[in-house]
């Protein structure tokens, strides 16, 4: 068997196998988990990077280098990491390298955790408003103390799309285009963006430059993935007024995540927005506890797609690898 065969077919075999994994037995321990290490290694930098909050003296140019700096050290480590696991693998049977890879691969994504957390918080705001917002503030970084009912439930599937595609549909595809590192380096880029690409003022200290590299990166890498993220909501939800959609998206202070959240308003025929931030699909009605459910089922539409997408490849590895 030729030593393409292994690699050709091992690939679309590891996204089953994430996708399984995910599915079955969801995260893996935190002791484990590389996202989590990656948090840590965040969280170290952040403490030595970012000025004190009304820090007198600070140099905007400074704190920018620093961050942009400890982003390129973390990512380096983090994609010659994953290089020299996949090198490791050369020369393993097929079977094996898939079976190695989706292990690896599956902390990457979260799509069961996700879904778990958007259930969690319809759930909680079935028994009572103040803990469906307790429950949302685990989901969010917004303050959630002034939110009414069915502002929980439109950040709750705001959340869903826009996460959609961090945790699903990005990740798999920079794994499609650049294997484990691409994978890895997308998960990492997005973890730097929550917890350094903010504006201003977060726990004590001034992200307005420290967090501005790793939230362009973040920008960059998500652009396509948003887009495709969007477009499978809107086809496979049928949404009306599809045409609409890019200038919904633009509605979003950021350049990507209006993509899946105007998409899933317009599926839903629902309105979401953030008060006094943004408003998508302001003619939607108001978001009921039967739409959380149908947005749900919709992104697990788009996660069994890609599930069926990664079929389709591995059956096409099979017959054309020789």
């Amino acid at each position: 068997m030729s030593d393409l065969w292994p690699t050709g077919i091992a690939a679309p075999l590891a996204v089953l196998m994430a996708l399984a994994l995910d599915r079955a037995l969801g995260e893996p321990p935190a002791r484990w988990h590389p996202v989590v290490g990656m948090g840590h290694y965040l969280s170290f930098m952040g403490a030595r990077i970012a000025p004190a909050a009304g820090a007198h003296g600070a140099l905007a140019a400074h704190a920018f280098a620093l961050g942009a700096l400890a982003w390129c050290l973390g990512a380096a480590c983090v994609v010659v990491l994953a290089a020299a696991l996949v090198s490791a693998m050369v020369g393993w049977a097929w079977w094996a390298q898939a079976l190695a890879t989706g292990l690896l691969l599956k902390p990457m994504l979260a799509w069961r955790m996700l879904r778990d957390e958007v259930r969690a918080v319809e759930a909680a705001l079935g028994e009572s408003l103040p803990a469906g917002r307790a429950r949302l503030a685990m989901l969010v970084s917004r303050d959630v103390s002034a939110l009414d009912a069915a502002q929980v439930r439109e950040s709750a599937i705001e959340s869903l799309a826009e996460n959609l595609n961090d945790s699903v549909v990005a990740p798999l595809l920079w794994f499609a285009v650049a294997g484990l590192p691409g994978a890895a380096l997308y998960r990492f880029a997005n973890t730097a963006d929550a917890m350094w690409g903010y504006r201003g003022e977060r726990n004590g200290r001034d992200w307005t430059w420290a967090g501005k590299w790793s939230a362009r990166a973040d920008d960059v890498l998500s652009w396509l993935p948003a887009r495709i993220t969007g477009a499978l909501l809107g086809l496979l939800g049928a949404a009306r007024g599809l045409g609409t959609l890019p200038a919904q998206a633009r509605r979003t202070p950021s350049p990507n995540s209006g993509w899946p959240m105007a998409a899933m308003a317009l599926a839903l025929d629902v309105r979401l927005g953030k008060p006094g931030v943004y408003e998508l699909h302001g003619a939607g009605r108001s978001p009921q506890a039967a739409d959380t459910a149908q947005a749900l089922r919709l992104a697990g539409r788009v996660v069994a797609l890609i599930g069926a997408a990664a079929l389709l490849w591995a059956m096409l590895a099979w017959r054309f690898t020789p």
